[in-house]
């Protein structure tokens, strides 16, 4: 039977090669350290192999660092760090010392994430496929036709561009108190139509919004309906 409800908060964060680097990096911060212990929090974040190319994996690493972040290093990005030691030394010497996994489906609830590399928006989805929980996933990025790749390709309950993966939440949403976060796809009971069969997947489109700026009330909720955007 079906369960209003999920096992395992494994959530993506995909950093682009497109990404504003400072965007990107406050976005990370708040999906792991906001609430470490929400299902809706960062455990998995992934890299374009470019930010190991020029060092901007090194800036990111710094950041987790300084937010008490523990990151555990997975087998493709310590493979691919050790082989560009000779030309990207920093990038290599940024991953030494820290805890190796090869467990890609772990949910921490702590301030800890794993990190590894793929090759770009499709690889990320396809990462995420085979590792994920279908529950949140992020991508961070400047170009509008990789956002749309991953929005349409990840097959979770939500798929944000831009914004925290915190934003998971029915309060957040609009939908009153948070009850729950389901990844099952059918909630009919009895004789079912159409509108049985239809399941929800929620969309995010943000500008490096983060649930922190909320809090410190540089925003505020509003909820109201828009109309559809059918071109996104």
């Amino acid at each position: 039977h079906q369960q209003n409800g999920h096992a395992d908060g494994i959530c993506h964060v995909y950093v682009d090669s497109d990404c504003n680097l400072e965007m990107a990096m406050k976005i990370i911060r708040d999906s792991k350290t906001d609430y470490p212990a929400a299902c809706n929090a960062l455990e998995t974040l992934l890299i374009h192999k470019d930010l190991l190319k020029d060092g901007r994996l090194c800036e990111i690493l710094s950041m987790l660092d300084d937010a008490g972040v523990t990151v555990h290093v997975a087998p493709r990005i310590l493979e691919q760090a050790a082989s560009a030691s000779s030309s990207s030394p920093e990038v290599a010497k940024s991953l030494e010392g820290r805890p190796v996994t090869d467990d890609l489906h772990i949910e921490y609830g702590s301030l800890d994430c794993t990190i590894e590399v793929v090759d770009d928006v499709k690889d990320a989805i396809a990462h995420i496929q085979e590792h994920g929980s279908e529950h949140t996933e992020v991508i961070i990025t400047e170009n509008k036709d990789t956002s749309d790749v991953f929005l349409s390709g990840v097959d979770s309950s939500c798929a944000f561009h831009n914004a925290s993966s915190r934003f998971s939440d029915g309060f957040r949403f609009g939908l009153g108190a948070e009850v729950g976060i389901s990844t099952a796809r059918i909630h009919a009971r009895g004789p079912v139509g159409i509108e049985g069969l239809l399941t929800s997947k929620w969309i995010l489109k943000g500008q490096g919004h983060t649930v922190e700026d909320f809090a410190r009330g540089e925003y505020n909720y509003v909820h109201e309906k828009l109309p559809i955007d059918e071109e996104s």
